[in-house]
């Protein structure tokens, strides 16, 4: 049982990760209709500039900063330099330029940082576990993921539900003359949304380096879980983000911790090794086709 718990929270974990990175990409797309291939590799920037930064200052806290700044930065770059040329665009289009940013970035980091992976360290009022339940310590950085994902959720909906700001983005999606008719500088506005979307993927790669290590390349892999997450979810819809990157996070914790152990009664230990690997990458997936036969545009697509 406590094995359970324990796996339940490393999904919940991920998936707080994957929310990070996919509340952003969906933001981008369901606003700005942007196909961004390119989405990983903020995360990248802020997981490298992140531990960077922690290193030379000694503070993890600092690295966080650098990290999210970073990659709003890039974003923002991104977005005036070669997005805002692409709106009226066809999507293959947005997909071929981002695609090349990918590369760009990824030698770029090669570049700048060389091909070894960097680690981080985990803080020291982090790097200790709370006793959860008798006998279930849990890493206490792990929590702090967890709580600082809520946060985030927390804090967009308040900014997009409750604020004018808000508002005016989720206008811009549904009419960009209109909202341009009414004074609103719909540039500026979309090179925000397009940051904040930046900030939130340095965000995850700066929380997710104590954890994995730092290398180029490092974004392409989540990024696939990142689209899933955002299908499942319904784009566009930061409810839809929460919901399809828990459920993608807890089903691939799950899959991959237990799938083995229920092959295993019946069928030979090797075989059911090698099965199970295959089916727990397939999982999520199959939970894809699953959702979207069900609801074709998502569990919580966007309304205008």
């Amino acid at each position: 049982m406590l094995l359970v718990i324990e796996q339940l929270l490393n999904g919940l974990q991920l998936g707080i990760t994957l929310f990070l990175m996919s509340a952003g990409l969906t933001l981008v797309f369901g606003i700005m209709q942007v196909i961004n291939l390119a989405h990983g590799s903020f995360y990248m920037i802020g997981a490298y500039v992140g531990a960077t930064v922690a290193a030379c200052t000694g503070s993890f806290l600092l690295g966080i900063a650098g990290a999210v700044a970073a990659a709003m930065l890039a974003g923002c770059l991104v977005e005036i330099l070669v997005l805002r040329h692409l709106y009226h665009r066809e999507h293959l289009d947005q997909v071929l330029a981002t695609f090349g940013l990918i590369m760009f970035f990824n030698e770029l980091t090669r570049m700048v940082w060389g091909r070894q992976p960097l680690f981080v360290e985990v803080p020291a009022w982090l790097a200790t576990s709370i006793e959860l339940l008798p006998g279930l310590p849990y890493p206490a950085y792990r929590l702090a993921v967890i709580a600082v994902g809520l946060l985030v959720a927390g804090a967009l909906w308040l900014v997009f539900a409750k604020t004018r700001l808000g508002m005016q983005i989720r206008a811009g999606a549904v009419n960009r003359d209109m909202i341009g008719a009414l004074g609103v500088n719909i540039k500026l506005l979309y090179t925000l949304v397009f940051g904040l979307g930046a900030l939130l993927a340095g965000l995850a790669g700066i929380m997710a380096g104590p954890i994995l290590a730092v290398e180029s390349g490092m974004g392409e892999s989540i990024l696939i879980l990142t689209f899933v997450v955002i299908v499942i979810g319904g784009i566009g819809s930061i409810r839809g983000a929460v919901a399809g990157a828990l459920l993608v996070g807890m089903v691939d914790t799950m899959g991959r911790a237990f799938l083995p152990s229920i092959l295993r009664l019946v069928m030979a230990t090797s075989t059911a090794d090698g099965v199970a690997a295959s089916l727990a990458s397939m999982a999520i997936y199959i939970l894809m086709a699953i959702i979207l036969v069900w609801k074709p545009r998502g569990l919580f697509p966007a309304h205008a």
